[in-house]
């Protein structure tokens, strides 16, 4: 195809007869050049210099915090892509911030209370029964008030449950027959979550408590399902029953306000409440198999990376030492707990407990003596 040309005309000059006869040839002027309009002037793009992202401005300030070492959190910065010019001015800049200023005045205030507690275990490990948890058959309410509940420490009594009528009765086959047909909700598909108690609301299920029971019987040792406190089988009007086989400790509890201050644990062997401490005070009696429950007292908070509410990341059957190297000061109590046994578990201390056989047991936070706490715990997650 033929490139089309710009056509060109050529006009002859043209001739003007003027009115006393002369001639004028006049030139035709060339045609003014078209020109496009001009579009208005963009400004220039402003380049704005590279930031550090909060994610990564917020990592610095905690490590900061806990005097890690300039070097080493450039290192890492410059390892996981940031520029090693931001890095270096985010590192070494962060002291003269005033936010950060705040942070390290709060801190010290924490770190005294640290100290204090730090004092105190160093302290209990001088102690001839550090490492021990008293088994006593029975407990005065006074002896009990004085020498356990008023001193936060924990006690296993060993005569309360003589003449409870479940330590015979609650096998799987009685409950299945009285209760079989009543629908209750477990915790369930918890090995897929670690945060399974976390995230407890994801996990419940409802199902008939006959189909519950043939799953514990048939299920060997796992932690997939459990009935837990928090589905508070005990308030519900089917399962009321169940207190006739129980008696209540007047000595310490209030039989008047048991309804959802009286809770029910059943499941199978290798079940695991993980390592928390609870708000309030509590007894856990232990009706039918036995249970490993690892002890740690309220002193030892600062070595269990309590970064939300009550609980902590470390499993105390595997500890992971190279991510949390402060449990390695972490020294547990660990105790059986047999059929027919109670143990105190004060408010504050943190335990691990996992079911050895099929087990059942009943909780009871209704005390007779104040049981209410103001807790301050955090909810920043986890670095």
């Amino acid at each position: 195809m033929t490139d089309i040309q710009p056509l060109k005309i050529t006009l002859p000059p043209l001739q003007i007869t003027l009115n006393d006869g002369q001639k004028v040839s006049l030139q035709w002027l060339p045609q003014p050049p078209i020109h496009e309009p001009q579009q208005p002037s963009q400004p220039p793009e402003i380049v704005h210099p590279p930031q550090l992202p909060d994610g990564w401005k917020k990592w610095v300030a905690a490590n900061k915090l806990i005097n890690q070492s300039d070097e080493a959190l450039i290192e890492c910065m410059v390892k996981n892509g940031i520029d090693v010019k931001l890095a270096i001015e985010e590192v070494t800049g962060i002291t003269n911030q005033p936010y950060f200023q705040a942070g390290q005045e709060i801190l010290q205030k924490l770190e005294k209370l640290e100290s204090l507690l730090q004092i105190q275990n160093q302290l209990a490990a001088l102690s001839s029964h550090s490492n021990t948890i008293p088994r006593i058959p029975f407990l005065s309410k006074d002896e009990f008030l004085d020498q356990y509940y008023s001193q936060n420490k924990p006690v296993i009594l060993t005569g309360l449950m003589n003449n409870w009528a479940a330590l015979h009765r609650w096998t799987p086959e009685y409950l299945k027959e009285k209760y079989g047909n009543v629908s209750i909700q477990v915790q369930g598909n918890r090995n897929a979550d670690p945060n399974y108690e976390i995230n407890l609301e994801q996990h419940r299920k409802t199902m008939l408590f006959q189909d519950y029971i043939d799953w514990v019987v048939h299920a060997g040792e796992t932690n997939d399902y459990y009935m837990v406190a928090n589905n508070h089988t005990l308030n519900r009007e089917e399962m009321q029953g169940l207190f006739e086989d129980m008696e209540i400790f007047p000595e310490y509890l209030n039989p008047d306000i048991k309804a959802g201050r009286t809770f029910f644990w059943f499941g199978s062997a290798g079940t695991v409440t993980p390592l928390h401490h609870d708000p309030i005070n509590i007894f856990l009696a232990q009706v039918s198999g036995r249970k490993l429950i690892k002890m740690i007292p309220p002193q030892q908070t600062p070595f269990l990376y309590n970064t939300i509410g009550v609980f902590s990341p470390i499993d105390p059957a595997n500890p992971d030492y190279s991510r949390y190297p402060l449990y390695r000061n972490v020294r547990s109590i660990d105790v059986i707990l047999h059929p027919g046994e109670v143990i105190f578990l004060p408010v504050g201390w943190w335990h691990y407990v996992k079911a050895l056989e099929i087990s059942i047991s009943v909780s009871f936070i209704n005390f007779i003596f104040p049981n209410d706490y103001d807790w301050k715990n955090p909810s920043f997650g986890h670095y």
